[in-house]
């Protein structure tokens, strides 16, 4: 098991695993191996790899068998929904994944307070009272007094405010949190630090320790919903999925009172020429999921536009507790004024009702409220 007091930071547990022979492990893994991580009531890391192997799809049957009663006993017939919010797509950063890149000649966009109040008048409209704020990796365009603008304009429609934004310092986490931000999602992207090098070529993103450890910073101001994954495409997918999944395990224990989540996007077409090197297929998409639940019960699970429609319908069952839901990926998306280049192709378009919908008919709860501030 991890020993979480042993590690000041998780990049410390970073270098433990450096050396680590993943395809060699994995292909060791026996029957055995897995029915016995299988059995297990509390998994180590290894029982994790155990299930992330490609023997273990085998077993895919017990793992959702398992995962479903997990996901039930800490969660309920319930789906959290939210809405994202792009308010600047500004970036001075060259990732060359990313439709927001820097190099990409793109229609920009940097709203103002008066658009980001009607594109907040429209979104609460649907009755969603958990937002996400995004912006593109440039602190001197949507610096800290422009984070704070946002904010405040936000929280008089939503209750729950997180974001996913450029790494901030302790203090400016807590400036945020003060201001009413409940929220922080920040991917690694890919957690292998060579590959991290060539895909973020210049600016402040080139930077992999300062982002490694911004959510224990965000934890350390007080912000107590956390949410971590990689970016599946850019690195080995067997120990993507696994050094994520050490990720929010450090996180669930060394922050016991904080709220843990951990999502699994995909490449999607964006603007640029990039081309994934590593493709995760749907059956390890589901086969990876159910090995986070089984490795982490009661951790929460985003599964967002990104994937299919009937796709995500069908991960409800299984292992996802959170999605989004009526998603623009564009700056201004949802009142159409002036409208920007979207980060990303969004593969389920349906409406907030529409979603809602879907869960009811599968016997689950969608929860557009579950947690607000007092102020």
């Amino acid at each position: 098991m991890l020993n979480v007091q042993a590690y000041d930071n998780f990049s410390d547990i970073l270098l433990a695993y450096e050396n680590f022979d993943y395809e060699k492990y994995l292909s060791k893994v026996s029957t055995k191996d897995i029915e016995l991580s299988l059995k297990k009531e509390h998994l180590n890391q290894y029982d994790f790899l155990n299930l992330l192997s490609p023997k273990a799809f085998s077993y895919i049957e017990e793992m959702a068998e398992i995962s479903k009663k997990h996901k039930l006993r800490h969660f309920g017939k319930v789906i959290q929904l939210y809405l994202p919010i792009y308010i600047s797509n500004y970036c001075s950063s060259d990732c060359s994944y990313c439709g927001f890149s820097k190099k990409n000649r793109i229609v920009r966009k940097h709203l103002s307070e008066e658009d980001l109040e009607k594109e907040a008048i429209e979104i609460a409209k649907s009755g969603i009272k958990h937002i996400l704020v995004l912006t593109g990796e440039a602190s001197k365009k949507a610096d800290m007094k422009y984070l704070k603008m946002a904010v405040s304009v936000l929280k008089k429609y939503f209750t729950s405010i997180s974001i996913e934004v450029y790494p901030l310092e302790t203090h400016e986490y807590k400036e945020l949190k003060d201001l009413g931000v409940d929220g922080l999602t920040i991917y690694q992207e890919v957690y292998d630090k060579e590959i991290y090098k060539e895909v973020h070529t210049s600016g402040e993103k080139t930077n992999y320790t300062y982002r490694l450890d911004a959510p224990q910073r965000g934890a350390d101001a007080g912000i107590r919903a956390l949410n971590v994954g990689c970016l599946f495409g850019l690195g080995n997918i067997y120990s993507e999925a696994f050094l994520s999944a050490l990720h929010a395990k450090y996180l669930m224990e060394k922050y016991f009172d904080a709220e843990i989540s951990i999502s699994m996007p995909r490449i999607n077409n964006a603007a640029g020429d990039f081309t994934p090197k590593f493709n995760i297929s749907d059956k390890t998409y589901v086969q990876f999921m159910l090995a986070y639940r089984l490795y982490m019960p009661n951790i929460g699970m985003n599964v967002s536009t990104r994937e299919e429609a009937k796709f995500r319908d069908n991960l409800i069952d299984i292992a996802a507790t959170k999605f989004s839901a009526g998603s623009k990926t564009d700056v201004g998306g949802y009142t159409d004024v002036d409208k920007s280049t979207a980060q990303f192709e969004i593969s389920d378009e349906r409406s907030v009702e529409e979603i809602s919908s879907m869960i009811r008919a599968r016997g689950y709860q969608p929860i557009f409220k579950d947690w607000e501030i007092i102020r």
